[in-house]
């Protein structure tokens, strides 16, 4: 500041006919000292505030400070009363941007709602979603840290937890918060607290030797020289954090060189600062200090000495101080060239610059538009804050061990809208000397094929990964939820993508379509052989004693329900669909017809062995042959309205499966039932009939055979119903190419097994004395 000021009062063309001068005061880093300095300087009324030697305490018009961003809303908030104007380097909070609560108060240090802003945009660009937060007991840490939560509300991110710094600094809470840090899953730390308060807690962290944690620091303390000491690299190597914007200020250092002894005795804050850099004394604390220093001989020189006093490589709060003295400086030039634009000056009346008065400066102030010696354009906005600019700065270790501040990207900020964030990934050495950005989250993203299931009572971050369900996929990681295939696409094995759904029929290719296929010839190729077995021995007495005519017709049609069965098999097409139901319900009911007829017969034919018994002659040949016809002609009607009114026809059955069903649709429910109903019905007499005969004394009982072949036939077919309900795609199919199949089976095995049993194997009992024998 005095640097500026005296280069300020060398410059031609800045204030040309004006000195300016200056008074310091030392806050002490207390708020009641801060204001009572504040105070002191306003009012000129405490003598032992020193300043540039006018022999008084001069009535300053315009503070320049605190640093701290508590102390100056103290400040704000009194000095605000009376419009005196202050223009801090270094008081971040965003709670200060309010122009409503502290009108007079400007800063040249951006407010903490960009920080906050660049902050949650690094831990989102670096995908550091389980984040632990640490605070100091103050305005600046407690606004920080609500800034960034806002920040954070609209992003993914999660704090694992939120720790503040106490102001006094208990051994047991500082050694509570390093235990909470070290047993945490979060890998990265952010932090929001001045220097003083990490120290002490930085401290605790070395000595417990935790050195696999990112830090991730403020402005406040990413360019300290008090933390970036060689004892706490192992902790906070890759430390990376956002700096002021450094600037190069010409002639500093030359200023610093040059001071001399020979000022010390007129300016205790030099005679302090000599004795600090030198380790010497002046005189006066010789005999009163435990262990006295030697004097100082005033041919000390600091380019003779490493410190932070007079290292000017990180001008970066430094330099805010610069533009808050250029800032007041243009103030008063301008209120001196009478340059009034908008305000309480229109009326003419120009401020009288050996009189100032604060709100003069405050309106002056708020409309200063300059640049600094260094460059930079300057103004402040509606709220007294400067546009942002931060250095994004990486901790490195140097050759000779020592702290590297190493600038590996930036973050530019005009406003809340318009913001740049650039950083280089490839220049970071990161938390713990790795190079890889370490991971830093409460659950592992969730791959594709799975969504993210939070966990119940944790943070958003905390989830668990699950499968999509049949037909839903996520193709991205870390999906919040899976999408529906659309209409005819099924997901594959892993969810990651839709595939086309697979057309499935039961075919004459599937395992299933073979099998059945094979049943069908076989069936059909015994049936034959039971005819070709029937011709050839078709003189003899079981096959006369059996009605020959009425065996082939039954063999006949058994032969049809076989061969109906390869109807259903293969790609289903409209007429398919409708030859297969059509030839299904006739063969059925030509086979019944004939199994009927023939339990007619025997049970006639026993009637008409009673004396005077005359009925067998109205079911002789022709009449069974009349019969028969009729039954099968009902069913044929019955299909013919079925294929006229509403026929089966192709259909494709989806719902929430793999693949597309082709299947025939019945069409008529009506229609169907008919036809099921009627070989029901012509299956329930025939049984009937057949079990009322199975005692009729013979000694070969064809009812016996036929009540049998009869319950098979409508077991199979009660069975079929609810199986055919329940099978899902082309196993309905199966099921009834199974009951067709099983049930013609059933009444050839039955009905001819007994007798080709006796035909081929036993020819003795093959004689018409064996069958009369009864």
């Amino acid at each position: 500041m005095i640097f500026a000021v005296e280069e300020i009062n060398r410059s031609p063309q800045l204030l040309p006919n004006l000195t300016l001068g200056y008074a310091l005061a030392d806050t002490c880093l207390a708020e009641g000292t801060t204001l009572g300095a504040a105070l002191a300087l306003v009012t000129g009324r405490d003598s032992s505030v020193l300043g540039s030697g006018c022999g008084r305490t001069p009535e300053v018009p315009v503070i320049v400070g605190d640093a701290r961003s508590s102390a100056s809303i103290v400040i704000a908030r009194t000095l605000g009363v009376f419009s005196i104007p202050m223009v801090s380097y270094f008081a971040s909070c965003a709670c200060l941007g309010d122009h409503r609560k502290y009108p007079t108060f400007f800063r040249t240090v951006p407010s903490d709602i960009f920080q906050a802003r660049a902050m949650a945009r690094m831990l989102r660009h670096f995908g550091w979603t389980w984040v632990g937060v640490v605070a100091g007991d103050d305005d600046y840490g407690k606004s920080g840290i609500q800034q960034l939560l806002e920040e954070l509300q609209s992003s993914e991110v999660c704090v694992a937890y939120s720790e503040i710094i106490p102001k006094v600094h208990s051994k047991s809470r500082i050694s509570r918060i390093v235990e909470t840090i070290r047993l945490s899953t979060a890998k990265v730390i952010v932090t929001f607290a001045i220097a003083p308060d990490m120290s002490v807690l930085l401290r605790e962290v070395v000595r417990q030797n935790i050195t696999d944690k990112q830090w991730v620091a403020t402005e406040a303390w990413i360019t300290s020289s008090i933390l970036s000491v060689p004892q706490n690299l192992a902790s906070l190597r890759g430390t990376i954090g956002f700096a002021l914007r450094k600037a190069n200020i010409n002639g500093l250092r030359s200023f610093l060189t040059r001071l001399r002894l020979e000022a010390a005795p007129s300016d205790p804050f030099l005679g302090d600062f000599w004795e600090t850099m030198f380790g010497c004394s002046l005189g006066h604390d010789l005999l009163s200090s435990p262990l006295p220093r030697p004097r100082c001989t005033g041919k000390e020189n600091l380019n003779d000495v490493e410190s932070v006093y007079s290292d000017v490589s990180q001008l970066r709060a430094t330099y805010n101080v610069y533009k808050a003295v250029y800032a007041i400086a243009h103030t008063i030039h301008n209120m001196q060239s009478c340059r009034m634009g908008e305000g309480p000056f229109e009326r003419g009346a120009c401020p009288d610059v050996k009189n100032l008065q604060p709100w003069q400066i405050v309106h002056y102030l708020s409309q200063v538009n300059f640049t600094t010696p260094v460059g930079e354009a300057s103004q402040f906005d509606e709220n007294g804050d400067p546009a942002a600019s931060y250095d994004i700065i990486n901790w490195n270790v140097g050759a000779k061990g020592t702290v590297e501040f190493v600038k590996v990207g930036q973050f530019d900020s005009a406003d809340g809208s318009d913001s740049e964030f650039d950083i280089d990934v490839k220049t970071i050495v990161w938390g713990g000397g790795h190079d890889t950005v370490p991971v830093s989250v409460c659950s592992t993203p969730c791959p594709p094929g799975t969504w993210k299931a939070v966990q119940k009572g944790k943070p958003i971050c905390c989830f668990d990964c699950l499968p999509c369900a049949d037909g839903e996929i996520s193709n991205t990681t870390g999906s919040t939820e899976c999408q529906r295939c659309p209409d005819r696409f099924w997901s594959n094995a892993a969810r990651t993508m839709c595939i086309p759904k697979a057309v499935e029929f039961l075919s004459f290719q599937d395992t299933m379509g073979i099998i059945l296929s094979v049943l069908s010839v076989s069936g059909a190729g015994l049936t034959a052989t039971v005819i070709g077995t029937f011709f050839c021995h078709r003189d003899t007495p079981i096959v006369r004693a059996n009605n020959a005519e009425l065996s082939f017709l039954l063999l006949l049609s058994l032969s049809l329900c076989f061969l109906c069965a390869l109807a259903f098999i293969g790609r289903p097409a409209p007429w398919s669909c409708m030859l297969r139901h059509t030839l299904f319900g006739i063969s059925f009911v030509f086979c019944i017809s004939c199994v009927l007829s023939r339990t007619v017969v025997v049970l006639v034919a026993f009637r008409a062995t009673l004396p005077g018994s005359n009925v067998m002659r109205y079911f002789g040949p022709l009449q069974q042959r009349l019969g028969i016809s009729l039954c099968t002609l009902v069913q044929v009607l019955i299909c013919v309205l079925w294929l006229v009114l509403a026929p089966p026809t192709p259909s494709e059955t989806q719902g929430r499966s793999a693949s597309i069903v082709l299947e025939c649709g019945v069409g008529s429910v009506a229609g169907f039932a008919c036809v099921l109903g009627y070989i029901g019905l012509l299956a329930a007499v025939c049984f009937l009939l057949a079990f009322l005969a199975r005692k009729l004394p013979d000694n070969f009982n064809e009812a016996k055979f036929i009540t049998f072949s009869m319950l098979i036939f409508c077991a199979v077919w009660i069975a079929f119903v609810p199986a055919y309900v329940s099978s899902p795609g082309k196993y309905t199919v199966a099921v009834e190419v199974f009951a067709i199949l099983a049930s013609s089976y059933g009444l050839l095995l039955c009905i001819f097994a007994p007798k080709c049993y006796i035909i081929l194997l036993r020819p003795d009992k093959n004689t018409k004395k064996n069958m009369m024998a009864k």
